[in-house]
């Protein structure tokens, strides 16, 4: 299991779909170099909806190289390294659905896996189809957010290893599912148990709220 390519991006404007342009941080390009990786993700690299993206519990987002030979194949045409908004392209991760709290282990830097990638509208005008969210729900091919666990470095070529979680195990294919429907009080005391991201969080605590 190694890195493919290393991506950063900075601020651009894109066409929005319904007119107008979207100022994004959604065009990462691949370098060669090797990257600093902070508590808040790599080096030089601009996040721009901190809403939805970025911050300590989504600093670095990684996505298998085999699933964009997947969406080469579906779409046909090349889906490069970087598409979507990825910071990592890895490849020989046999399962694409971590659990929460899975670390994964490069030489230099430890991340720990926190939520899975939920499409948005800026996913959408990248990829210049309005329907695109939904096909990438339907593929479930979601990629990976992770917190930074020892910040560090890393470069094209490392290899990594995973050491799971010994909680409970939720994966992030089941952690998307689970959100897109109708979750239970039990099902929101499950996921505020293991290390999911703020946002979910903060989300799920207020729906705790509501129900006490």
């Amino acid at each position: 299991m190694h890195i493919v390519s290393v991506n950063v991006g900075k601020k651009t404007g894109i066409p929005r779909l319904g007119g107008g342009n979207v100022t994004t941080g959604i065009n990462k390009q691949p370098v060669s170099t090797t990257v600093d990786v902070d508590e808040l993700g790599l080096s030089d690299d601009d996040v721009r909806n901190t809403v939805h993206h970025g911050g300590p519990d989504q600093a670095v987002y990684l996505y298998r190289q085999e699933d964009y030979d997947y969406w080469s194949q579906m779409l046909e045409r090349e889906i490069v390294p970087g598409m979507f908004g990825v910071n990592l392209t890895v490849t020989g991760l046999p399962d694409p659905f971590l659990a929460v709290g899975d670390a994964i282990i490069f030489p230099d830097l430890r991340l720990q896996v926190t939520a899975p990638r939920i499409p948005c509208n800026t996913l959408a005008a990248k990829m210049g189809d309005k329907l695109f969210p939904k096909k990438f729900i339907g593929a479930a091919l979601l990629g990976i957010y992770c917190s930074v666990l020892q910040p560090g470095s890393i470069t094209v070529g490392d290899t990594f290893t995973v050491e799971e979680y010994e909680g409970d195990r939720i994966t992030t294919v089941e952690f998307f599912r689970d959100w897109l429907g109708k979750m239970s009080a039990d099902d929101i005391k499950r996921y505020l148990a293991v290390p999911i991201d703020i946002r979910t969080r903060t989300k799920l605590l207020e729906r705790q709220r509501k129900s006490d």
